[in-house]
């Protein structure tokens, strides 16, 4: 929206899903994943010590609703360890050269006890990665229900379609301020705490 956005110095980059499933032929693939790649790629360097990479698996087994989910995307149904699975680079490099966590969730939200033990009960979430009308936004609306203050990079961000995308920003700007959506990375502004 506008330029300026402030964060605090102590705030969380979270990285959302940049995995393999999400390129390439995958029934999955994000049509602009390289465009949300890139612009979580330069806010690394702001977020050093600060970042958390989600991956999103299935279940072993699953339950519920996901058994016709899975039904339908049965080619998902393999082990986490799979390659289908990884992070995609510089992603995985960045994880393991850094050390920074890595949660895996079977949910699309990955906001969770997983992630809140890396970052807090109420910290202040940068979000990035796919996709914005999926993994982003269930992970955006639990977080800031739980209190989280939530900063969502749409430059940094690629849904299922452009027009998924765009739905899913306007949704979650109707969350401010509890959520506010920035147009690009370069619009926040680091403040000192």
């Amino acid at each position: 929206m506008s330029a300026g956005v402030e964060v605090p110095s102590d705030a969380w980059l979270v990285a959302i899903d940049l995995q393999q499933v999400f390129t390439g032929d995958s029934p999955w693939a994000t049509p602009r994943y390289d465009h949300a790649a890139a612009g979580t790629e330069r806010l690394l360097p702001r977020f050093a010590g600060r970042t958390v990479f989600t991956r999103f698996v299935a279940p072993e087994r699953p339950q519920g609703a996901w058994v016709p989910y899975y039904d339908d995307w049965s080619f998902a149904l393999v082990p986490d360890a799979d390659p289908l699975y990884a992070l995609t680079e510089p992603f995985a490099a960045a994880a393991a050269d850094r050390r920074d966590p890595v949660v895996t969730e079977p949910t699309f939200g990955k906001w969770g006890t997983s992630l809140q033990a890396v970052v807090g009960d109420r910290p202040h979430l940068v979000l990035t990665g796919v996709s914005t009308d999926c993994c982003v936004v269930s992970t955006a609306l639990a977080a800031a229900d739980a209190g989280a203050t939530v900063t969502v990079v749409a430059d940094a961000c690629a849904g299922a379609s452009d027009e998924d995308h765009e739905r899913a920003l306007a949704l979650m700007r109707l969350y401010a301020p509890l959520i506010t959506v920035v147009e690009r990375g370069t619009d926040l502004v680091t403040r000192q705490v």
